[in-house]
């Protein structure tokens, strides 16, 4: 198994004890498989290799059985990792299993990842087969890839939030019997409310041994899945499938950014921590976003253009004075950097803050002239850096540029 260090334990730190939530990042299967972000085996490379230098415990390079580029990718990516683990998707199907094992090999990092029938709704109307049926093939499928030599072996239940409790109790103790040492269960529709999650996995948790390691997947379809992911490592989930982003069917998955922002942040209030390297989330970002031409959204939490961005009048005076009072995450823990921008909700204090750096006396006369031309009558809704608005007024003054001012 690739759980070298054996993350589910606790560790004690100066705030108490901690449990080490372990990150697996599907952006490279689930982000990969949604429309418009498809990459290529060397893309997928570049990225697997930026999330193991971040801290990502597994890396999900795929699915092999399902075409020649996830075949390649698996076969870089196992073959250039070199402390993260790296695991392949895999229906409960032999030729699949043996694909993934021939991409990938028997390293005991490779985890096998098999997906099997979580609800009603699938097993009628996707498989068209019956819950006995269901269990044979988990079996017939562990035992498979047990005996061509995989050591870490992942039940990933679809659709475990629609399905019954009693059921999914079956498919978990048959996967474990026949050897599983991992357990994901999906909300694979974004289905789910938090306490509704939190009990699904009270329920597994409850019914198998600690060193079975118990993961969350969850979609954003009703807007929860982080608080999902969050309420399931409450109720004893070890680990959380995310992706960068959030990118992934539909409205996408668990974003990684936003969990590692979560438990950096408040991590000693959840008793929670992990190995991310935060900082490094947007060199990531921009990784993806180059492979797959991926926009940054206005206001999504911090890949967001606007997430450490200010234009309020009333919050930019404020943050003169300290950037704390309207800026809780700092943008440098993210890679990112603090932005007032002049536009038309900008208020005077921010013309005075910059004729002090161009040492220009801010009597009320010019700065209200000044207001006028730069702030209130902008004729739409562009706004300038500090910097450019600077620049503008030192021209507009006839003094020298301030050279390396900053806000």
């Amino acid at each position: 198994m690739h759980r070298a260090d054996s993350n589910r334990y606790s560790t004690r730190t100066a705030v108490g004890i901690m449990r080490r939530i372990r990150i697996f990042d599907a952006t490279l299967r689930d982000g990969e498989q949604a429309p418009g972000n498809a990459m290529s085996p060397q893309q997928k490379l570049a990225l697997a290799l930026k999330l193991e230098e971040l801290g990502v415990d597994t890396v999900e390079t795929g699915y092999p059985g399902s075409s020649p580029s996830d075949f390649e990718a698996t076969q870089l990516i196992a073959k250039s990792l070199t402390t993260a683990g790296f695991s392949t998707f895999n229906r409960c199907s032999r030729e699949d299993i043996r694909l993934s094992m021939e991409a990938a090999g028997d390293n005991p990092r490779h985890q096998v990842q098999v997906c099997c029938t979580g609800s009603d709704i699938h097993l009628r109307h996707k498989r068209g087969i019956t819950r006995a049926e269901a269990l044979s093939e988990v079996s017939d499928s562990i035992r498979y890839a047990r005996s061509l030599g995989a050591l870490d072996i992942n039940l990933a239940v679809e659709d475990a939030s629609r399905g019954e409790h009693e059921w999914i109790r079956a498919l978990v103790g048959t996967a474990v019997e026949a050897g599983a040492t991992a357990v994901t269960l999906a909300d694979t529709t974004g289905f789910a409310t938090p306490q509704e999650f939190a009990e699904l996995v009270a329920v597994v948790r409850a019914c198998i041994a600690d060193d079975i390691v118990l993961a969350t997947h969850c979609h954003d379809d009703l807007g929860l899945s982080l608080a999902n992911a969050l309420a399931g490592l409450a109720a004893g989930a070890d680990e959380v499938q995310a992706t960068l982003a959030g990118i992934g069917e539909r409205s996408g998955n668990t974003a990684l950014e936003e969990l590692a922002a979560v438990l950096s942040y408040k991590g000693a209030e959840l008793g929670m921590d992990t190995g991310i390297r935060t900082e490094l989330l947007d060199e990531a970002f921009e990784l993806l976003s180059g492979a797959i031409s991926l926009e940054r959204s206005r206001n999504k939490a911090i890949f967001g253009t606007n997430s450490f961005a200010t234009q309020a009048g009333i919050h930019q005076a404020a943050m003169l004075q300290n950037p704390v009072t309207y800026e809780f995450i700092r943008p440098e823990s993210f890679g990112r950097r603090r932005s007032l921008l002049v536009g038309r909700h900008s208020g005077r204090s921010i013309l005075r803050h910059l004729l002090g750096q161009l040492g220009v006396p801010a009597d009320d006369g010019l700065v209200s002239e000044l207001y006028q031309e730069y702030i209130a009558n902008r004729p739409n809704g562009d706004c300038d850096e500090l910097d450019v608005l600077r620049d503008k007024l030192a021209d507009r003054l006839g003094v020298p540029r301030s050279v390396g001012a900053t806000a």
